[in-house]
């Protein structure tokens, strides 16, 4: 998607919504760190991969980057034409829900700085992009893959101010994730795949949430210190 469209997103829609204003001073402070980071990750395409290094807090801010680059990019192309069978309620939630996805990794993009990885090439080939059951199906893996994976990141954060920023955003996530089960298969929204018998949400370590996204991504993504 070209950034000239993607920018159009960004204005009116997420003012309206007042999206990023739970970032605050928080983004801003998260922006100062990164800049006194090594500054030698290219914030550019990187044919060659990327690097996740989980030795810090960026390593696990850049992993939870990579996993909005792709939400973005999915709802984003859903937003552009959804199936002919969404109703128009579901269109409008697809379109704001690809507002929140961008959100979330440009905040992510602005935090890290220059430490951010580069721009990931995603490949939705599996998904139909015109059927309603493949789009839905996706959406779920993905949210329910995107709420896990915070929560299996949250002990490895260092910084209260990046755990805060993380648990809000998965709040979102899990938001986005029970709607899209309701919309499948009514009062799924947390069932036995998502919620153990304690009544918490299922988490799950990087290795194998990237294991699981890794059809998605072409980009090569490689992982030290985890």
């Amino acid at each position: 998607m070209k950034n000239l469209q993607e920018k159009s997103m960004l204005t009116a829609p997420l003012q309206r919504r007042s999206f990023l204003q739970f970032a605050g001073a928080g983004a801003a402070a998260m922006a100062l760190v990164a800049v006194g980071c090594k500054k030698d990750r290219n914030n550019g395409p990187m044919p060659s991969g990327v690097t996740l290094d989980f030795k810090d807090d960026f390593g696990v801010l850049n992993y939870a980057y990579a996993l909005e680059q792709l939400e973005a990019a999915f709802y984003i192309q859903v937003a552009s034409k959804p199936p002919t069978t969404f109703s128009p309620a579901e269109k409008t939630y697809f379109q704001d829900i690809q507002f929140h996805e961008i959100a979330h990794r440009e905040f992510f993009k602005k935090a890290l700085n220059t430490a951010a990885i580069g721009s990931l090439e995603v490949d939705f080939s599996t998904i139909n992009f015109n059927d309603r059951t493949s789009v839905l199906n996706a959406a779920k893996a993905f949210e329910d893959l995107g709420v896990a994976a915070y929560n299996g990141a949250g002990a490895r954060i260092k910084t209260d101010a990046y755990l805060v920023a993380a648990g809000k955003i998965v709040s979102v996530e899990a938001r986005h994730a029970a709607y899209v089960r309701d919309l499948i298969s009514n009062g799924s929204f947390a069932n036995a795949e998502v919620v153990n018998a304690q009544g918490l949400d299922m988490a799950l370590s990087p290795d194998k949430v990237l294991a699981a996204a890794g059809k998605f991504i072409k980009t090569k993504i490689n992982v030290i210190n985890l």
